[in-house]
């Protein structure tokens, strides 16, 4: 179940870059970003279902949150843009990285477990 979902996670995390990417160019690490944001509504929401809705199968949690978001998120790839902004002395872009991914993903979050509550 883990494998499945990371296999899907991987193209997902390369689709969705690539599109981000496509549309908004790399000046700034946008795909990194969306993808790390849109990772921590995914999990909070999924969790919360998962956590709610008991009689669901343990699969369940192999599956999406273990296998499937964590191959989607891309932590390190934004520690590793981060660095190389800051290396190459783009100092507003990598604090602008690190406080949109942090402040972004933790209400995606949130509002993940929020919708997560409503489904569940």
């Amino acid at each position: 179940m883990v494998g499945v979902g990371g296999f899907l996670g991987a193209i997902a995390r390369f689709w969705v870059g690539g599109v981000v990417y496509q549309k908004m160019g790399t000046r700034f690490p946008y795909g990194t970003c969306v993808i790390n944001i849109s990772g921590c509504f995914l999990i909070g929401f999924v969790l919360t279902v998962l956590t709610e809705r008991t009689h669901l199968s343990a699969n369940w949690r192999y599956l999406v949150p273990i296998g499937f978001i964590g191959a989607y998120t891309t932590f390190s790839t934004f520690e590793w843009e981060t660095l190389g902004a800051a290396r190459d002395g783009q100092f507003m872009i990598a604090g602008l990285n690190v406080g949109l991914s942090l402040v972004l993903g933790f209400i995606a979050v949130w509002l993940g477990m929020i919708c997560g509550r409503l489904v569940a």
